[in-house]
């Protein structure tokens, strides 16, 4: 704002020059136009106050939609910022704070959406734009944009963006895109040159190309198609026609003039008239028969409604045509018989339809929210089918989603359960069945029941109603049947507290027990607590009991503290106990309901202590613990089910075709649960079953009618035609169709559309003969053949009517009536197809070959056999039947599946030792593996590295069990003995033994390693024997214990008393008292529990699977990481919270268990060599633990048999056919033939003879609609024609670097210019390019390839990445030269250009050089003679030169001559020059050492150092002799 506030205080002097120019520029730009200019014109009293606003606030309304009212803020600031009053600025021009608005609701969602427009075409970004490379490569950036607006959906009008910005922010508006290169046309290679134009004389020869890719992205386009050139033949005998005969197209079809068909009607009736009259038809019953067939076509017109044929005319024009494309007279063209120019037609009418019917009622009739919308049908009808149409009728029936509308649309019923609210906890209930009396009271407590009452509603899951519980039934009960999917509600149990009594919490559970076994000092205690919810009332309310009755104490582990004792297990499930009768009402266990009585049993074991398990009598009887008890089982839970569904409907019409078994449905829900051994849900929940045999559907058929009368075209319009007869010639005649059933019963034309096929023809071409054409009956079919291998078969037909007395048609030249053809030699030959089949096992022998099953598994092993399939070929290579190679379709060969072996382990064997003497260990035993598991056998258990599976389980070993015992120290050894006093220091030994401990102490002597040896006292210590007078004291006494937690600050210490007083001169007392620090894990310790790991899962004795329980253990752990006696931890009082026991469940091994093999699947082709048969299996019962697993093979597959595949199939175009005429618009036929094929894509086919298609529907590449003759162009000789279209181009994307810009695909075809006359290239069309788009297209590449040099050209093309050479697609700048010819050339004698496109010399000769690098002259090189031994004369040897490519005189053997060339024939050196170089560089560098090592001066030799200074070193290297 600085510079233009400068610009404009240039012309106002002072210092407000500035301030004044930034606030005019202010004002600009709040105030615009003429409020600007007035602003510029009053500089004496500038507008330095404006208003401000503040963005708009929400919209805040009652109700959804337009009504709202949104808010801002207004105020009054300075034109440098700061607020002021709302006085200083214009009242005039306050903005509004306050405007209607749309407030927006969350069911506005539904109503209103973003709007997305297509995106627009990619514009370059400009900044991008000026810097375009020279070559593109990559295509050029740039940016797309669209349409987005916010529109009401079910009006399709725009509504403000905020309301959809409420629900999803706006899309964005544009996006980055890539322009591609531009694409130039790209076209093949040119074809051959066709034949010469003509056959004699000067013609013309073409070849052409076709378009590849078409010009894209403003590429350039497609250059010539075509390429012509001048040929000769041999001369002309005879004078070569200069005029054809040219016939134009057929004009359409019309009705002759009104006038004129009546006139010609009249004398058609005469005639009839006179003929009638001649005949004179008196007899009743003929005129009885011809009534009876009028009223048969009258009827036949009637049902004929839908097609109204009308046979008419149509003319075409005969021209003769100069070859240069002028019409002539049609004298100049001499020919015997012209061509016809008129012929009968069927009128052309399109199809006709009424208009559509009112829309059907929406098929929902009620809102779901499931599916709101519903369906809506309307039709319409055919009034007349097309005739000559190749349009076909347009659909019949429209369909739309609809949704129900109205105010009163009701929602869809949907059910529930639904019930009451609780009654009040009652114990009346309870009491009645014991107290009559007593059933009337209200005010009892204590347990009771809630009841409730369930009933079936319906309901709707949206209606708010319906979340709150009622009292009262609510919404009108229905059929309990209609609930069957919803679940059950579940009741519940109560307690009634009963008024002004004290309120206890539950019982606690009990503690686990303080000792393990009780003795005289120790005794097992439990405990359980309870506290107060509420005191009692003031009166007759139960009080509350005192705190020691909050607390309760059982005893445990009674058994006395021996070596063996009794230890129980945890009490198994509550099991029916089958002796004892049932309840005969229910009763209650702790609060839950109980039905009867069941017992529990435990494992109770001897157990010595720390060993083990021994055998009972260890123990004593008397103690032994119970097994059994009584408990009270929970009141079953049997499964409880829905009943079955209405089963699904049947399809009730019938659809041709359909060969599959319909099946029908039902199923149901489970709505409880079993429990405590209730009845479990083993009735299915799913069931189906075929529906009935449908009804067999109504088939149709076209009935044909006969042919009605040959009409010609009218004679008013033939007769001007030289040459034309009345009465005779070709036409067309008509017949009625009509739709019958099967049985002969008319039915309408649209089933006979739907179900019948194809219609039949309706019309055809007929032929009145007239008095100069030969009449023949048709040919019959051909005679069978006798099967002989060269035998012939024939057909006939005769000459009829007065056809037999004319001479040409007796001319078998012309006309022949016999025809013949060699019957086929039928020789087959069998080939295998296909792979091998899987193994499959016969079905139904299984036991007997491989035994009986075992435990219900199905036996999946054993032998088997494999299937592969045969195809017969005849002697052509077609495929037939297997059935004429005597073959059933198969070869078969043995196999084997081997039966699966499962893990096999040993025994367990005997547990070890516990791991640890002192505190908690590990025992362990072991199995270790026999057999390993192979073929899908069940697997083994994790196994270590030497094969073994463990089982660990937590023991305990009494720290106490092994004890060191010391005997007392011996008598003060004295070591060195002062001769003059019996006193010194000396040494004190004693014996340290292991012993066991026993209750009665230590027992015996066992081997040391049972004791800690860190606890092993010391056998020897220094003493100090006393001197008479010193002072003595007593033994040490034990160390007082450290204060916790050890820290060195504190102190323990022990105490000595003295004994004896020292006397005068005697050593005094030590000090009786002493002392050290506190050090942890030297002489002080913190102690804590710690928890083993868990056991594996044990189970009862004989048990290998089920509920078992696992164990671990509690130690006492000192700071150091030593187990020491739990006493240390239970002196300190430490917390322990653990469980020690817990339930584990081991998976029962169960194995995998397979339905049986599904039928075989129809084949998944109905013909050919590929066409597979599966058959399945599933798996019923999914293993489980160590149980076998299931096989991989759940699917067997097996190649069907071969089956030939006949399908029609259309010939070749015969050529262009005018008739009897040269050129102009004629006809092209092609025929349609049974082909025969294996089914593959490579198979074309090979045609057959048409009875093996007898059964194939006439539907060729899937069109009923069979095309055999079309229209065509034949050019006349000397125009100027298009060639037909190209076939389509393979499909391309646009690409970049191999990735698919997105764009889609194309394709393209063309059509080249074929010329025939030189002189008539102005009158040739352009050559024709047609694209269409496509998916499915490939990324292609177009490199430059280049063949090899010959001389100094090559042969460049491009070529694309599939191989096709093309021209056009490859990018100009890399294009590899084609010629390498030197420049200036290479005019000097004996030289030619090299590849590098530099003169140089032939072999023999070296090139002299001009000072600027350029060959001057090529000079003859001296060539060395080696004379033979005759030719030696005395000791002298001649040189001489020899042109070298002169031969030499020298004969053979008597001479060898060769030349010193350094340089090849390419201008490059030899090979062997490089070695001479070599060798003479190494020679070089070898007199050079040597001269170097004859002058060098020897070094002065070092003075021997002595010997006696040197340090000796030896190394010992491992050999036994150091």
């Amino acid at each position: 704002m600085g510079l233009p506030g400068r610009r404009w205080a240039s012309g106002n002097p002072g210092a407000a020059g500035p301030r004044r120019g930034v606030l005019q520029l202010l004002l600009l730009l709040l105030c615009p136009g003429a409020c600007g200019a007035a602003g510029l014109g009053e500089a004496e009293a500038p507008t330095i106050y404006v208003w401000k606003t503040g963005p708009w606030g929400r919209c805040m309304g009652d109700d959804c939609g337009p009504g709202g009212i949104q808010t801002r803020a207004v105020w009054c600031a300075h034109v440098e910022g700061w607020t002021t009053l709302h006085t200083n600025c214009k009242q005039a021009g306050r903005p509004h704070n306050q405007q209607n608005c749309f407030k927006v609701c969350d069911w506005h969602k539904e109503l209103y959406d973003w709007k997305l427009g297509p995106w627009n075409q990619c514009k370059p970004v400009i900044s991008k734009s000026l810097e375009k490379p020279l070559e593109c490569t990559k295509g050029e950036e740039g940016i797309q944009v669209r349409e987005i607006t916010c529109i009401q959906k079910d009006k399709d009008i725009p509504a403000e963006d905020i309301i959809c910005e409420y629900f999803e922010p706006k899309p964005l508006l544009e996006q980055a895109c890539l322009i591609p290169c531009q694409q130039d046309c790209i076209v093949s290679e040119f074809s051959s040159w066709s034949e010469c134009s003509k056959t004699c004389g000067s013609g013309l020869q073409h070849r052409t190309r076709h378009v590849v890719a078409p010009p894209q992205f403003g590429g350039s386009g497609c250059p010539n198609l075509t390429e012509f050139q001048v040929c000769q033949s041999s001369p002309c005998e005879a004078e070569e026609s200069l005029y054809s005969l040219q016939v134009g197209p057929w004009s359409t079809c019309s009705m002759p003039h009104p006038r004129v068909s009546r006139q010609a009607g009249r004398r058609r009736k005469n005639k009839e008239r006179e003929k009638e009259r001649g005949k004179g038809v008196k007899d009743p019953e003929a005129r009885e028969l011809i009534k009876k067939k009028r009223n048969r076509n009258r009827q036949n017109r009637q049902e004929n409604k839908f097609w109204d044929i009308q046979i008419g005319y149509q003319t075409r024009e005969v021209m003769c045509i100069n070859k240069t494309g002028k019409a002539a007279d049609l004298s100049f063209c001499q020919q015997e018989k012209l061509p016809i120019t008129v012929q009968s037609c069927v009128i052309t009418k399109e199809c006709q339809v009424s208009e559509w019917s009112e829309w059907s009622p929406c098929s929902t009739t009620c809102h779901n929210t499931a599916s709101p919308t519903g369906t809506r049908v309307r039709t319409r009808t055919i009034r007349q089918f097309p005739i000559g149409s190749e349009n076909d009728c347009p659909e019949l029936e429209e369909k739309e989603s609809c949704v129900s509308q109205g105010n009163g649309v009701a929602l869809c019923a949907t059910y529930g359960w639904r019930a009451t609210e609780w009654t009040d906890c009652r114990v009346d209930p309870l009491l009645s069945q014991q107290d009559r009396r007593r059933g009337n009271q209200t005010a009892l407590c204590g347990g009771g029941v809630q009841t409730r009452e369930v009933y079936c509603v319906q309901t709707n899951e949206n209606l708010l109603s319906h979340l709150r519980t009622h009292k009262d039934k609510e919404g009108e009960e229905v059929d309990r049947q209609l609930c069957r999917d919803a679940i059950f509600p579940i009741p519940v149990a109560c307690d009634a507290p009963c008024p002004k009594d004290c309120v206890l919490s539950a019982w606690s559970a009990w503690s686990s027990c303080s000792h393990t076994c009780s003795g005289k000092t120790t005794e097992g205690k439990q405990i359980r607590a309870r506290s107060i919810l509420a005191y009692a009332g003031d009166e007759g309310g139960v009080r509350c009991p005192n705190s020691s009755a909050l607390q309760e104490v059982r005893s445990c582990n009674e058994h006395p503290c021996t070596v063996y004792h009794w230890q129980t297990g945890p009490w198994g499930q509550c099991i029916e106990d089958t002796s004892v009768s049932s309840f005969n009402t229910t009763t209650t266990w702790n609060g839950e309901a109980s039905c009867s009585v069941g017992m529990q049993t435990r494992k109770v074991i001897c157990v010595r202590v720390n060993v083990g398990q021994v055998g009972p009598k260890k123990c004593p009887e008397n103690l032994r613990p119970e097994t059994v008890r009584p408990c009270l089982l929970p009141c079953r839970k049997d499964c409880i089910v829905t009943p079955y569904s209405d089963w699904t409907p049947c399809p009730s019409s019938c659809k041709k075709g359909d060969s599959g078994v319909k099946k029908q449905s039902r199923h149901r829900v489970i709505i409880q649960l079993p429990a405590n051994g209730g009845r479990d849900c083993t009735d299915p929940l799913y069931e189906e079953k075929a529906c009935e045999v449908p009804q067999v559907c109504q088939s149709y058929r076209w009935k044909t009618h006969k042919w009605r009368r040959c009409q010609l075209v009218p004679w008013s319009v033939q007769q001007v035609i030289p040459g034309a007869q009345e009465g005779c010639g070709p036409g067309r005649q008509a017949r009625a169709i009509t739709c019958r059933k099967q049985d002969g019963g008319q039915a309408s034309i649209h089933e006979c559309l739907q179900y019948a096929g194809p219609v039949p023809a309706l019309t055809q071409a007929c032929q009145i003969p007239c008095q100069d054409d030969c009449q023949f009956t048709s040919w019959s079919k051909f005679s069978s053949c006798n099967g002989d291998c060269g035998a012939v078969r024939t057909r006939k037909r005769t000459i009829v009517g007065k056809s037999k007395k004319k001479e040409k048609c007796k001319n078998p030249q012309l006309y022949p009536l016999i025809e013949t053809q060699y019957c086929p030699c039928d020789s087959h030959t069998l080939q295998p197809v296909g792979n091998w089949s899987d193994c499959i096992l016969p079905e139904g022998k299984v036991e007997v070959l491989l035994g009986m099953k075992v435990q219900g598994d199905v036996k999946e092993c054993g032998q088997g056999y494999r299937y592969q399939a045969m195809a017969c070929y005849d002697q052509n290579g077609r495929l037939v039947e297997t059935s004429r190679c005597n073959s059933h379709g198969y070869i078969e060969e043995a196999c084997i599946i081997p039966c699966p072996s499962d893990c096999k382990l040993s025994e367990w064997s005997n547990w070890s030792r516990c791991s640890k003497s002192c505190g908690s260990g590990v025992k362990v035993r072991s199995k270790w593996l026999r057999e390993k598991p192979y073929n899908g056998g069940r697997p083994c258990p994790k196994l270590d590295h030497v094969n073994q599976v463990y089982e660990v389980v937590p023991c305990h070993s009494d720290c106490n069990q092994y004890i060191w015992v010391s005997e007392p120290w011996s008598v003060c050894k004295v070591t060195y003995v002062n001769m003059r006093e019996n006193c010194g220091e000396g040494v004190q030994t004693r014996k340290v033994r292991c012993m066991q401990n026993t209750p009665d102490g230590p027992s015996e002597h066992v081997e040391d390693y049972f004791c800690d040896p860190e606890e092993m006292p010391l056998g020897s210590r220094e003493c100090k024997l006393p001197c008479p007078e010193d002072c003595v004291i007593s033994e040490w006494g034990p160390w007082t214990r450290c204060v916790l937690p050890c820290n060195q600050s504190n102190f323990r210490q022990r105490s000595a008393d003295p004994i004896r007083q020292p006397a005068d001169e005697g050593r005094a007392c030590p000090n009786a008292i002493e002392k050290e620090p506190c050090n942890l894990n030297k002489n002080c310790y913190h102690y804590d529990y710690n928890v083993t790991d868990w056991s594996t899962c044990q189970l009862s004795e004989k048990a290998v699977c089920g509920n078992g329980i696992k164990t671990r253990m509690l130690d006492c752990v000192r700071s150091d990481g030593k187990s020491v006696d739990l006493k240390y931890c239970e002196e300190l009082g430490l917390e322990k919270n653990w469980q020690m026991n817990s339930s584990c469940v081991v998976e029962c091994p169960v194995n995998c268990q397979l339905s049986d093999w599904s039928p075989w699947s129809e084949c998944s082709q109905t013909c050919g060599l590929t066409g597979k048969m599966v058959r399945r299996r599933t798996v019923t019962q999914p293993f489980q633990g160590d149980g076998r697993p299931c096989p991989s093979t759940m699917e067997q597959t097996k190649s069907c048999p071969v089956k030939p595949c006949y399908h029609w199939q259309y010939g070749q175009w015969s050529p262009c056919q005018a008739q009897e005429a040269q050129c102009g618009e004629g006809t092209r036929t092609r025929n349609i033939s049974c082909v025969v094929s294996d089914g593959s894509a490579e198979d074309f086919g090979k045609v057959v003879d048409e009875e093996f298609c007898a059964d194939t529907e006439l539907i060729i590449d899937g069109n009923k609609n069979i095309i055999l003759e079309e229209t065509c162009t034949q050019p006349c000789p000397g125009d100027c024609y298009l060639k037909d279209w190209s076939s389509w181009s393979l499909c391309q994307l646009t690409c970049v670097n191999g990735e698919d810009l997105g764009l889609g695909g194309i394709q393209v075809r063309s059509r080249a210019v074929i010329i025939q006359e030189l002189e008539n290239q102005h009158l040739c069309p352009e050559q024709m390019l047609e694209t269409k788009q496509c998916d499915d297209g490939h990324c292609y590449e177009y490199k430059w390839m280049a063949s090899a040099w010959k001389g100094s050209s090559r042969t460049v093309w491009c070529q694309r990445s599939d191989g096709i050479n093309v021209t056009g697609g490859c990018l100009v700048v890399s294009q590899p030269d084609a010629d390498r010819s030197c420049n200036p050339p290479c005019s000097q004698p004996h030289s030619y250009c090299s590849e590098t496109r530099t003169c140089h010399c032939e072999e023999g000769y070296t090139e002299v050089m001009s000072s600027n690098s350029t060959l001057e002259q090529c000079t003859l090189i001296p060539v060395v003679a080696i004379p033979t031994v005759e030719e030696k004369r005395g000791d002298v040897k001649t040189s001489r030169a020899v042109h070298p490519t002169q031969p030499t005189s020298n004969a053979a053997g008597r001479g060898r001559t060769w030349f010193l060339q350094p340089f090849g024939p390419d201008g490059r050196l030899k090979t062997w020059v490089y070695g001479v170089a070599a060798g003479a560089f190494v020679l070089l560098i070898f007199v050079v050492s040597m001269i170097y090592l004859a002058c060098k001066k020897p070094k002065k030799p070092q003075r021997r150092q002595n010997n006696r200074l040197k340090p000796l070193t030896l190394a010992y290297d491992g050999d036994a002799d150091m």
